[in-house]
């Protein structure tokens, strides 16, 4: 959603955030950047838009700023090619980003909103409720030893919560796949009503 309003800043900080950049990207930098290939795009119709550019332009950056690539993105590439042949020839004067910003806006909202989260929650609990308990004498263990020597039970629970926070990271990567996928199947679905029409 971020890149729909324009937020370059947020998206950069996202990357970084989500690991999905080395931990020592410029956040201006990669704003920049981010913002030099999205920007041109914006407000104008399907007709002036060539969206294997815009993706060619992004892979480029991705590789300035050693973005992890995910596989499923060439078929993104695939398939946002197809969607934008057939868009030129249904409405060449669609505004895609004004027309998919309200559908992306409210699946994500649906995806990464609070009834979500809480569900998410409600998931995790037992898992939390394991480890919780145990933090506390983990802790007390650790800094009495000086931090010098990590007791060997808290270093599986700090490998275990960096494995939890890789998972979560793949998991908002999953939603901007989806939503991605989303936009370019409300695409599709609008292109097949309109052919109907006809």
């Amino acid at each position: 959603v971020a890149f729909f309003r324009r937020d370059y800043k947020r998206v950069a900080e996202l990357h970084v955030e989500s690991g999905w950049v080395p931990a020592g990207t410029r956040i201006d930098e990669l704003e920049a950047a981010v913002r030099a290939v999205c920007e041109p795009y914006f407000d104008r119709p399907l007709k002036e838009i060539s969206l294997g550019m815009v993706l060619m332009r992004l892979f480029q950056t991705s590789r300035r700023f050693h973005v992890e690539i995910q596989p499923q993105l060439v078929l993104l590439q695939k398939t946002l090619l197809n969607i934008e042949g057939l868009g030129r020839q249904l409405d060449p004067d669609l505004d895609l980003w004004a027309t998919a910003k309200p559908f992306l806006e409210q699946w994500m909202k649906d995806q990464i909103g609070p009834k979500r989260l809480w569900n998410e929650l409600k998931a995790q609990s037992p898992r939390y409720a394991k480890l919780l308990p145990e933090l506390p004498g983990l802790l007390h263990s650790y800094l009495q030893r000086g931090g010098h020597e990590a007791d060997p039970q808290a270093q599986q629970l700090v490998h275990h919560l960096l494995a939890e926070q890789r998972r979560t990271n793949r998991l908002l990567q999953a939603l901007v796949y989806m939503a991605v996928g989303f936009v370019i199947g409300t695409f599709a679905v609008a292109a097949m009503v309109w052919l109907h029409v006809l």
